[in-house]
């Protein structure tokens, strides 16, 4: 099943849509209370994240479920290039990202999915490039990836994230110019 597409804004137009069809998701699949609770807690973290990215950003989320397995999705389309999200950066009081926290270090992968197609940036927050002919072809990060790889001060946390406590995994991807972040839960 694929729930309603709901349009939304970094200005936070939308984020009550997104919020109100999850609830609708979890009410149509008979989740328990707390299940419904958790569901809402990701799409709370993962909305809330659209509205502190910078610049002009519009996004889809929806829901996808096969069984026992649901899949918040927030997708949107870019043309952004570095030069642009150094300007956008430049806005802020330390000119710079700043990655405090588990999700702010998915937000920051995000961001450079978004802002940059580069190698470089990529690889600095931890996504995978690969290339193809000069051009950027695919780039994830997951969840399970930082895992494996954390440092002791990630384990921190790691352990007092919401969405890293909640979700089994969780995906930023880039697929040409579309950024796609994917919040698994079994239930």
């Amino acid at each position: 099943m694929k729930s309603d597409v709901i349009h939304i804004a970094n200005d936070g137009t939308g984020i009550a849509e997104a919020l109100k069809q999850t609830e609708a998701v979890a009410v149509f699949k008979s989740l328990s209370p707390k299940d419904s609770i958790h569901l809402m807690l990701l799409a709370e973290e993962m909305t809330g994240m659209v509205k502190a990215l910078t610049g002009e950003l519009t996004a889809q989320y929806w829901i996808e479920t096969e069984g026992n397995v649901f899949q918040l999705h927030l997708c949107t389309n870019t043309a952004m290039n570095s030069d642009k999200r150094e300007k956008l950066l430049a806005v802020s009081t330390s000119g710079k990202n700043s990655t405090k926290g588990f999700m702010a270090k998915v937000k920051s992968a995000f961001e450079a999915a978004i802002g940059s197609m580069e190698k470089g940036y990529a690889d600095a927050v931890g996504l995978g490039v690969v290339e193809s002919g000069g051009n950027i072809g695919f780039s994830e990060w997951t969840l399970t990836q930082y895992k494996q790889n954390a440092k002791d001060e990630d384990w921190d946390e790691l352990e007092r994230s919401i969405v890293a406590k909640l979700a089994d995994e969780v995906k930023v991807s880039i697929n040409g110019s579309n950024v796609e972040m994917i919040i698994e839960k079994r239930i």
